[in-house]
């Protein structure tokens, strides 16, 4: 039987993406009445499904990062496990065999055990293997995760132990494509969490994509609880005397609650507020036009047998807003088939190619416009894959993409921008007592960050009296 629905709560969550489902769980394990509400028919945020020519197909996956095996009790991964009370074979995951980034100069080969990488430093960077060890250090002793610290720049920070600009750039493609909303440098604290989730720890795929861990992680909120409302956006939060009031559904009915948390993003958040306070962050500009091609086969047949490759066709690598509708000087390709998935791994003929794009490009079209334009990109994308994989032209057999468009459709961030602003508010405040941000503008990237995200915050603001 459905659950009763109330009015009134300990905390409402905007956003069943993964920080307000991990968020929810933690506060219905401690007895919250907590209720998450979701806009859009499925759970997931930036991380859904969708179902295409009937199979289920995941939003946005390469990969999972952060992967630990059990043992390692003190990785993010692990800890995460322990706060939501779930165990690592909940998510079924399965680890890459091996990625690539990719030079106009080099090929750099890593997988989920550091030492790779090391090695493959040492033949194509010789001289700068003693620098990348002292930066590895340095790594490690950062305390990547203080909610208080100072932005300090990656790019000057490597600058002091690496002098190749290309291995620099080379380090920066993976990071920057997986976890960064800044154009040319990121913050130094953001990079370390990246390095260590891609490179220290490395990436898995769940075995059957991204809807049977979403279904786990509703079942474990659920069960312990909490209440979900999908189909159930939200219209404004009323403000009065410093704190938010009262939360206005789509539908006009009003809900209260002691504290509110809000996964849309910081300026999303602040619009919906009445009254709104000013703007006081930009706003993130950086979004990707995706493609994943449907193969007759899967791409090991091919000859392609690498998990994830980062591409890089120009001298330097340029991370920002493009002047054209999608940039072909950069890239990531995917092949879900390749992880370690076994004959039961769904999505295995699929191939995805994104490339960073321009919002005011994609969102200046009309509905006609805007379907030639994308039939445009995916030609040009597919003529790439077949120079990278003469070939593979003939194999595909269907293809979908998603464009700054899209991801504005389905999470309502602004420009589509995949990691929101470029500035953070790491510690969650909001200019009202009550109101605390989670998931992407409060720092924490990626699958497994968005959920460290919510519950961090909801240990920090939400669990206290």
């Amino acid at each position: 039987m459905p659950s009763l629905q109330h009015t009134t709560y300990d905390t409402i969550i905007v956003g069943a993406g993964l920080s307000g489902l991990a968020a929810g769980i933690r506060l219905a394990h401690f007895g919250q009445r907590v209720v998450i509400l979701e806009r859009h028919q499925f759970p997931g945020g930036l991380n859904s499904f969708y179902r295409r020519n009937g199979e289920w197909i995941s939003v946005g996956l390469h990969a999972m990062t952060n992967f630990a095996p059990a043992s390692q009790r003190h990785a993010p991964l692990s800890r995460l496990l322990r706060q939501l009370r779930l165990r690592l074979e909940d998510l079924d995951l399965c680890p890459q065999s091996f990625s690539e980034i990719r030079t106009p100069d080099a090929v750099l080969r890593f997988d989920n055990d550091f030492s790779t990488l090391q090695g493959e430093i040492e033949r194509v960077f010789p001289r700068e293997s003693q620098g990348v060890a002292r930066l590895v250090e340095h790594i490690r002793a950062y305390n990547a995760i203080d909610l208080t610290a100072r932005h300090e720049s990656a790019r000057a920070v490597l600058a002091r132990f690496i002098a190749s600009a290309d291995l620099v750039d080379a380090l920066f493609q993976p990071i920057m494509y997986y976890g960064n909303a800044c154009e040319h440098d990121m913050d130094f604290g953001q990079f370390c969490i990246m390095f260590q989730s891609l490179f220290l720890e490395g990436f898995s795929r769940p075995r059957r994509g991204m809807r049977p861990v979403i279904a786990t992680l509703v079942n474990r909120y659920r069960s312990a609880g909490g209440e979900l409302r999908l189909r159930c956006g939200v219209r404004a939060l009323d403000t009065t005397g410093g704190e938010v009031s009262g939360v206005v559904l789509d539908n006009g009915t009003r809900l209260t609650a002691r504290r509110v948390l809000s996964c849309a993003g910081s300026l999303e958040t602040a619009a919906l507020c009445r009254p709104a306070p000013p703007p006081d962050r930009p706003e993130g500009k950086l979004g990707y036009a995706e493609t994943v091609f449907f193969l007759d086969c899967e791409p090991c047949e091919l000859g392609h047998r690498s998990c994830i490759e980062f591409f890089r066709a120009s001298p330097r690598f340029a991370y920002r807003v493009p002047d054209q509708p999608v940039d072909p000087a950069s890239g990531v390709l995917c092949a879900p088939g390749n992880f370690q998935t076994g004959p039961d791994g769904t999505e295995r003929n699929q191939l995805r190619v994104t490339q960073l794009a321009s919002p005011d490009y994609w969102f200046g079209l009309d509905a006609a416009t805007y379907a030639a334009a994308k039939r445009e990109a995916m030609d040009q994308q597919l003529a790439w894959l077949e120079q990278r994989l003469p070939g593979v032209a003939a194999h595909v057999l269907d293809r979908d993409m998603f464009t700054p468009v899209t991801v504005h459709r389905f999470t309502g961030h602004r420009n589509g921008s995949i990691y929101g602003s470029p500035e953070k508010q790491r510690d969650g405040r909001t200019p009202f007592r009550n109101l605390f941000l989670a998931g992407t503008d409060q720092g924490f990237l990626g699958i497994v960050g968005a959920m460290l995200s919510g519950v961090s915050i909801a240990n920090l603001h939400l669990l206290a009296e």
